[in-house]
């Protein structure tokens, strides 16, 4: 046996280049450490915002981004003055809703509660919700919440004047793409949202 093992070190040993090489390589496989490469997103190109006024006759006048356009909303249960801000481009919607209180705090009180149970049945898949409140320039409240995680909708709003004007936001993404990968499209919408929020008028 030991005769055997002298000849298989005396081959070896005759060819130091090829165990060098193969000790080399061994040393670096065992040291190098597994890094996974981090998951990459196609880029997406925004173009600067710019507004145009809402022309058509509603109880209410705001101005939206020149890049979407305004439906009316087609749903089955869609009431007068609802509509739809669609951006082709991203395949997003901001959805609204408009109904009118006639200084009814019943009525009042059942908007806030619907409102509210709309953002909160996405608790489930949300990772976290944010409720703000914003001071409009033109002498509104409104309420927003944003959420994180894979949701359906990530941004949501109320404005209401509590006896006559109640107006809801929300906003859908018409693709199966992560919420990460959208995340420079939600910041770019939620500020055309802001804007909408900060022009918003009753009539």
């Amino acid at each position: 046996m030991w005769e055997s093992v002298k000849r298989i070190c005396h081959r070896w040993l005759n060819q130091p280049v090829l165990l060098l090489c193969a000790s080399s390589l061994v040393f670096y496989s065992c040291s190098e450490e597994f890094t996974p490469k981090p998951k990459g997103y196609n880029r997406i190109d925004l173009p600067a915002p710019k507004y145009q006024p809402l022309t058509e006759k509603h109880p209410f006048y705001f101005e939206y981004s020149v890049y979407s356009k305004i439906r009316p909303d087609s749903s089955r249960l869609a009431e007068p003055h609802w509509l739809n801000v669609y951006y082709p481009r991203f395949n997003a919607n901001v959805q609204l809703t408009y109904r009118t209180i006639n200084h009814n705090q019943k009525t009042f009180n059942t908007l806030i509660e619907d409102a509210r149970r709309l953002t909160s049945k996405h608790q489930i898949k949300a990772e976290g919700i944010t409720e703000a409140l914003i001071k409009t320039p033109r002498g509104k409240t409104a309420n927003l919440f944003e959420l994180s995680g894979e949701v359906p909708s990530q941004f949501q709003f109320y404005v209401t004047d509590s006896t006559q004007h109640f107006f809801r936001g929300a906003l859908y993404f018409r693709t199966a793409t992560a919420n990460d990968s959208l995340a420079p499209v939600i910041e770019y919408i939620k500020k055309d949202v802001i804007h909408l929020l900060n022009t918003l008028e009753w009539k």
